[in-house]
């Protein structure tokens, strides 16, 4: 395995040495990919925020970002904290616009951010009209894409490909990788109704036209009879289907919430928050054997090894 970690600050580009390996996160939800490292300070070495980093395995580009922390201690050890271009959607605006796909959504704000951007799908729902007030990008985003979940079933990923944005139907990201026992250290799951559960949608309307204030309720009366009521309450927005929307959210929440870690797996540079791997586990009362998608991964890289280790979501697991 040939790791290549390089920094750039101006005109000189640095290869240092790392002292405990090297991780790099992935999640599948408004968060940036990140990229954790330590090197030795010394007299060569001047790296500050804001400088460009790369991580290159087997000559394939795994992570661009950039610096964002840097921690040092009396050793002169310094433990680095960059991310990649996804790290700038947290930033906050307010946005109105009209018969926009998401796709294009994207692809406007990448422009007026300076970012770059690389394959995006046409994600082909239109939102007619839609005003976002003060919220971060990756909401912005994320409630674009998901009212194009809700209007015709389609899940797509946002992440950044070594540098430029891309936007996935998440159909177009299946791995022929398998996972079993024999690939894997260990692995823990977890069944909850602790969060993220609802067993009843309620969302309201202040309409204007007729100055009252609509409210379209929806709920599964066996689940409330076992866990009491968890409900889930929102606002809508002028256009939105309220009937539609609260069904699609009950769908989508009132389930428990399983999840299944993986840990110590063979390391793939491929497999990033958003794709899919085949997993064939004995879980002792649930058998796995399907295509699962990944909604949390960890690389390290250390001494030579590459191991991963997997939040997956899928089938009877969700995040």
């Amino acid at each position: 395995m040939n790791v290549k970690l390089y920094i750039r600050n101006g005109d000189y580009l640095y290869e240092p040495a790392t002292l405990e390996g090297i991780t790099w996160i992935t999640c599948r939800n408004s968060s940036p990919g990140e990229l954790s490292f330590e090197v030795l300070q010394d007299d060569i070495l001047k790296i500050e925020e804001g400088n460009a980093v790369q991580l290159i395995v087997d000559g394939v580009g795994v992570f661009s970002g950039f610096l964002f922390e840097l921690e040092r201690d009396k050793d002169q050890v310094m433990k680095c904290k960059a991310y990649d271009q996804l790290r700038y959607l947290k930033n906050k605006d307010t946005y109105c616009y009209v018969g926009k796909r998401a796709s294009d959504l994207v692809r406007m704000i990448a422009a007026d951010f300076q970012l770059q951007i690389g394959e995006i799908e046409d994600t082909g729902y239109i939102i007619p009209l839609r005003t976002e007030s003060n919220q971060t990008l990756f909401d912005i985003i994320q409630n674009a894409l998901d009212l194009t979940l809700m209007n015709q079933n389609t899940l797509y990923v946002l992440y950044d490909d070594f540098g430029r944005l891309a936007l996935k139907n998440i159909d177009n990201m299946k791995l022929n990788l398998l996972l079993t026992e024999k690939t894997a250290e260990n692995f823990t799951y977890t069944s909850s109704i602790d969060s993220d559960v609802y067993n009843q949608v309620k969302l309201t309307f202040d309409n204007e036209k007729t100055g009252k204030r609509d409210v379209y309720l929806t709920k599964d009366s066996s689940n409330i009879e076992k866990w009491g009521v968890l409900q889930y309450y929102d606002t809508l927005k002028e256009g939105e289907n309220g009937k539609a929307k609260a069904d699609a959210l009950l769908g989508f929440y009132n389930k428990k919430q399983k999840r299944l870690k993986v840990k110590g797996v063979f390391g793939d540079v491929r497999v990033r928050a958003g794709c899919f791997i085949g997993v064939q586990l004995d879980l002792i009362d649930v058998q796995v054997k399907n295509y699962m998608m990944c909604d949390k991964v960890t690389h390290t890289f250390q001494n030579q090894e590459h191991t991963m280790e997997l939040t997956l979501i899928g089938g009877d697991f969700s995040a």
